[in-house]
């Protein structure tokens, strides 16, 4: 009988402590990424934020979810699963990294429930008028200005010819269609031969084995018919890994990937090892610059020294948590909205690293919309350092080409 109980005692002491430490987050924040195989450094972003401010598990701030690896054919799953962070009374704020098709629906889901949580769309797959009308902030790598700055990267490399590797579900996506056509025009005019390439798409039958399997197969040949001095380019993250692998086993340029991270393909293409140094990127990217100098990369492989998808989860969580702590919420949000704010939120994240951007402006009204920032990063080159890209003009013309 003290037996039973001392047990029921111990059962109600937990239940006790857990009331407790849940009542210690006076808010939450939900973070949806993708898992390790389709977008690692966003997920990590995730668990950086975890370690800072604790689980909502164990009565911290943060609750993390992933989407399935195939979301384009579970979309119904991810929309619910996004859409059940307004079912948590605390929730105040709410990061999709990367923001994949379905986004907006879940958030029009969230906001028929809660007209106070704030929604922000990390990397946004979807048409920028869909999912502006819903966000309250919507975040875009500035494939913009990038779409010139690649190219004259390149070009600063030595680099006679540019492949641009893709498939029809990211050639839908205007701002991935418009950098495509930013490049295409930045090589005409910069002296560059422009060569579209098309690869599976890895949310399709052939999966990402499939996909990896077909970019290890012919960047060979792609070396063989357009020269060793050709950069290449590839729009999909599970396409990096094994594009990294090639171009350094076998000539040619990498200047950054689509979303740039030292994480991103590098570790696998190359063998390197970081399990300690996790989280530490200026660790990471000097182990990362090890390897790449070692087997033949020098000067020819680059990245951004801080991962972007990282950096997205992380400043966007930071951003939102000060917009709760001071008693922003969606209905004051874009009155109370400074971009100096935002910045400051992504410089915090990435000590030492130079950051440009703007708001996006509509291609078809020319309106600048405040709701939408595009982002860049100075472009790192392993073996030379910062090519000072965040300090280059882009010419006018390139903003206006659809």
């Amino acid at each position: 009988m003290k037996r039973y109980i001392s047990l029921l005692l111990s059962v109600f002491m937990v239940a006790v402590l857990a009331s407790t430490a849940l009542a210690d987050a006076a808010f939450h924040i939900g973070i949806c990424t993708g898992t390790v195989s389709q977008s690692e450094d966003d997920l990590r972003g995730a668990e950086a934020m975890i370690a800072k401010y604790g689980d909502v598990a164990d009565g911290g701030m943060i609750k993390h979810i992933t989407y399935p690896d195939n979301f384009m054919q579970e979309m119904e799953t991810t929309i619910s699963q996004i859409a059940s962070f307004a079912d948590d009374p605390l929730m105040k704020v709410v990061v999709v990294n990367q923001a994949i098709p379905g986004t907006t629906e879940a958030f029009r889901r969230i906001r028929e429930k809660r007209d106070d949580i704030l929604l922000f769309a990390g990397e946004a797959h979807e048409d920028p008028g869909v999912i502006e009308s819903v966000a309250d902030l919507v975040i875009n790598a500035d494939n913009i200005a990038r779409g010139y700055l690649i190219i004259a990267s390149a070009k600063k490399l030595g680099a006679t010819d540019f492949v641009h590797i893709s498939f029809p579900r990211h050639m839908s996506i205007e701002l991935l269609s418009r950098r495509r056509n930013i490049m295409e025009a930045a090589c005409n005019d910069l002296g560059i031969k422009f060569h579209f390439e098309t690869a599976p798409d890895p949310t399709s039958d052939v999966g990402v084995a499939g996909a990896q399997q077909f970019i290890l197969e012919k960047v060979p040949a792609w070396l063989d018919k357009y020269g060793t001095k050709t950069a290449f380019f590839c729009t999909n993250d599970a396409h990096t890994e094994p594009l990294l692998k090639r171009v350094a086993e076998g000539g040619g340029f990498f200047i950054e990937a689509d979303l740039p991270s030292p994480l991103m393909g590098y570790p696998g293409a190359l063998g390197v090892e970081l399990a300690d140094v996790k989280g530490d990127f200026p660790a990471i990217l000097k182990r990362v610059e090890e390897a790449v100098v070692d087997q033949g990369g020098k000067g020819r492989m680059g990245t951004w020294a801080y991962s972007y998808g990282y950096t997205n989860s992380v400043a966007l969580a930071e951003f939102g948590r000060q917009c709760a702590d001071n008693g922003i919420d969606h209905k004051h949000f874009r009155r109370k909205f400074k971009l100096a704010d935002l910045s400051a939120a992504y410089s915090e994240a990435t000590p030492g690293s130079q950051w440009n951007g703007n708001f996006y402006t509509d291609i078809q009204t020319g309106v600048q919309k405040k709701n939408h920032v595009l982002m860049y990063q100075d472009t790192y080159m392993f073996g030379r350092g910062y090519l000072d890209m965040t300090s280059v003009e882009v010419p006018e013309k390139y903003f206006s080409v659809k």
